[in-house]
Formats: structure tokens, sequence, C-alpha cells
């Protein structure tokens, strides 16, 4: 592990990326201490707590810590940002006995990162991106995710069929404005295994999708067009978890 690592502003490109905060920052380190390249902190740092978690884990696991109040002004993008977290991209494998949340071409960070968020919440630990895709490691990511991505298994693709050849048994409900169910009208096996499919922000998934598993719409007035990618997940698993 390299952890002389020039400290840039971030980019895909890079083999590393930052937490920027104190608490994706701590969730890092909680959770995937052994990709933690170093710590950064600003002087101005004020809360003896904070201060507390992050020291005590990175002694617990052998991370250097730094006082680097330049390299924290470089790489935030906000004032009241006092520590980042520097750590190693990594790769690892869903859970094939476990439920999914299938992401078809996201092209938000906010809503990639907000989802991730919930999914941790309601239990769902795997996720599934088909490419073309948002950047899950980009600090935008990371922080709308709140550090819950260091918790999430997930794996991109480059087609869905190449997701479904390697899911294993389990049932596929993709979430469509033309979906064959209303969700509030689904029924379904119990203890099955599951995968909630979504699709981009601005067009959903395409019209084939119709004839994977069995399709699900969320019905709302004609008031609006389409809910929000991030809200519509949101209620996809809270519906299937509850």
């Amino acid at each position: 592990m390299n952890r002389d690592v020039q400290l840039k502003k971030y980019a895909k490109k890079f083999e590393y990326s930052y937490t920027l905060g104190a608490f994706p920052t701590i969730e890092l380190l909680k959770n995937q201490p052994d990709h933690v390249l170093k710590v950064l902190l600003h002087p101005d740092m004020n809360s003896p707590e904070q201060l507390e978690i992050i020291g005590g884990l990175c002694r617990e696991h052998g991370i250097p810590v730094e006082r680097a109040a330049k390299a924290v002004e470089k790489l935030r993008d906000k004032e009241n940002i006092f520590a980042i977290g520097v750590f190693e991209k990594y790769t690892n494998q869903l859970n094939p006995k476990e439920n999914h949340i299938v992401l078809v071409n996201p092209s938000d960070m906010g809503n990639m990162g907000t989802i991730i968020r919930t999914s941790i919440g309601f239990g769902i630990r795997n996720l599934a991106i088909v490419e073309p895709a948002v950047d899950i490691f980009n600090p935008r990511v990371v922080r709308a995710s709140m550090g819950s991505l260091f918790q999430m298994n997930f794996r991109y693709y480059d087609s869905f069929e190449a997701y479904r050849d390697t899911a294993g048994n389990r049932s596929l409900y993709p979430f469509m404005l033309k979906g064959a169910v209303p969700l509030q009208e689904l029924r379904r096996d119990a203890g099955e295994t599951y995968s909630l499919i979504f699709g981009n922000e601005a067009t959903g998934l395409p019209d084939s999708f119709a004839d994977v598993g069995q399709s699900i719409v969320i019905r709302h007035t004609d008031h609006i067009d389409s809910l929000n990618l991030a809200l519509a997940a949101g209620i996809g698993m809270y519906e299937f978890t509850k």
C-alpha cells in the first residue's frame, strides 16, 4: 500500500479517493480500515469527540494522521470541512443469496449517494450498477451516502444481462412508469430473494424491461410526470422490507 499519493482534486482516473468531512471519514475508518492511506486534519477542527474517535481508530489500525491545513483547504469544497480521509479504491462482490438494488445507467451523484444510504438503512447491502454510470468513488457520492458506501457490496456491469447471468436465482422487479402491477397491489412470495431495478433519472428503464420479471409502477397523481429516482427507490425499498 503506497501511502505517499499526490493530493490533488479528485479525478476518476485516480486509484484513490477522499472522504470530505469527519462523519464519512469515521465511517471509512470503521468499515474499510484496510484501504485507508491516511487521514488529514485541519488545525481548526474543534470537535473533541470526533478527534478522539478518528485518533483512536487510526491508532488501532496503524493509519497515519497528518495535520495538514493547506492540503485540506486545497481538497475540500466547503469551508466547514476539517477532516479528510484518503483511501485506495477497491472492488468487492455481491452476495448472490441476498437482496440487491440494481441501478441501470445512473447519472446523478447525489441520487447515487442517497440511494446507497437508504439501501443500507433498509438492510439491503448489495448494489449492482450497469454502465455507463456515475463514479461511485467520487467524493460527492461518498458524502451524499454519509459514508454508508463503506458498508455496501457493489459491482459495475457492462450490461444488465451480465448482471443477470451472475445474480443467482432471484425474483426481478423493474420499476417503470409502464409497470404492469402497482406497488401497492403487489403480491409476492414470502422469503424470496429479489432485485429491485431502477433506471436512469431522465429516461427510466427501457421498454424491454417490461419483460424482465414482474414490472412495477408507483402510482401517483397526474400532476407530476414521475418521481425523483432516489425517492422512488426509497419507496420501493420501504415496501419490500416493511
